[in-house]
């Protein structure tokens, strides 16, 4: 539970509190583009950067308690730049070897290339495809939803290739026949693009495994950031009761605290035991992951629902507050915006639901 930390959970506990009002808020008026050099380099002075990266790389590859915490009181300031606090993981680009290690996963864990993530298609679309042409493989389809593609150097893309199932294969965007279609926003304020491959050729050695494993690499990269999510959002609810908790102390134009009343303490109560909930089960899965267990199930479970839950809850805090909680710029406003995206991001609540009770149903996995 969140309250049964060791010492050593403690102290990063505290580091990351610091952190989030030290390093993060008083860069709130920055553009991220202004930011990102100087909140990375305090990330990595403080250790954070690093966390989510293997130590043959440098890192110290955390573990899922010590990064939930973190993630939990960072975002329990609800401060700007959250995404920028963490370094990339080496996702599908675990375990590459030879050149592809050399020239992408390296580049890219320092921080000197970026990567992007082409999994959706649009639904008009065939499957991307690979083919095997000697020394290359030639792509050919469209990704429409490529997360980071703004500013990629290179998409770690899904494919199909004939006769041997999905792959994953590098393809850096400076390729003849990469062509960047649409550059669009999320109501969030995330940027994404979508590209369009026209008979792209792509070393051969730009394939990640082998012919076959591309979706279960893809899988495993969506699903790592399952609990993280969770975390993020635990700490969220945690930011809003406290500026609940604040507002309702204060006075109407009655003269009377608005907490008082009790329609507003029903709904105050409601939030509170939804947030003690999602939060005891999120700090359970992690517990459970740092234990070698498969949670999988457990990690869908807590991301649905963590961000159905602070959903409800920023939703019940602006009906509490009022018509200023809609103002563009209000806290509120803005954390309501950023974490609807999140019931979409790495697989639909529905989508999980489902991959839930298969995985129960059919695989009898999974646990209460």
């Amino acid at each position: 539970m969140p309250e049964s930390l060791t010492p050593e959970l403690e102290s990063l506990a505290d580091a990351a509190t610091r952190f989030a009002t030290e390093e993060l808020l008083p860069r709130a008026q920055l553009a991220a583009a202004e930011a990102r050099a100087e909140v990375i380099a305090a990330a990595r002075a403080a250790g954070f950067f690093q966390m989510t990266q293997p130590e043959e790389f440098g890192g110290s590859a955390a573990g899922a308690l010590a990064l939930t915490v973190v993630r939990d009181h960072l975002a329990a300031c609800n401060p700007p730049h959250l995404g920028l606090v963490f370094g990339p993981g080496p996702g599908v680009l675990a375990g590459a070897s030879g050149r592809l290690r050399d020239t992408h996963l390296e580049p890219m864990l320092r921080g000197d290339k970026r990567g992007a993530f082409g999994f959706t298609e649009p639904d008009d679309a065939p499957p991307t495809s690979a083919v095997d042409d000697g020394d290359a493989w030639v792509i050919s389809g469209r990704k429409s939803y490529v997360t980071g593609g703004a500013s990629a150097d290179y998409i770690n893309t899904l494919v199909r290739i004939a006769d041997q199932g999905p792959a994953m294969i590098v393809v850096d965007t400076n390729l003849p026949g990469v062509v960047q279609e649409q550059l669009f926003s999320s109501l969030d304020g995330s940027h994404h693009a979508a590209y369009r491959f026209d008979e792209v050729r792509v070393p051969k050695h730009h394939l990640i495994g082998k012919p076959g494993e591309g979706l279960p690499r893809a899988m495993r990269q969506i699903g790592d950031t399952r609990l993280a999510f969770a975390g993020t959002c635990v700490g969220y609810m945690r930011w809003i009761d406290e500026f609940l908790t604040i507002h309702l102390g204060q006075t109407d134009r009655t003269g009377s605290k608005r907490g008082d009343k009790e329609g507003i303490r029903l709904r105050y109560a409601d939030a509170r035991i939804q947030s003690y909930a999602a939060r005891s089960m999120v700090y359970r899965t992690a517990r459970l992951a740092d234990q070698g267990e498969n949670i999988v199930n457990e990690a869908i479970a807590s991301k649905v629902f963590a961000t159905e839950v602070v959903g409800a809850v920023v939703d019940n805090a602006i009906q509490l507050v009022g018509g200023n909680a809609l103002v563009t710029g209000h806290p509120l406003e803005q954390l309501y915006r950023e974490v609807r995206s999140m019931r979409l991001a790495e697989g639909g609540s529905d989508v999980l639901r489902l991959n839930l009770a298969r995985g129960r149903l059919d695989l009898g996995k999974g646990r209460i």
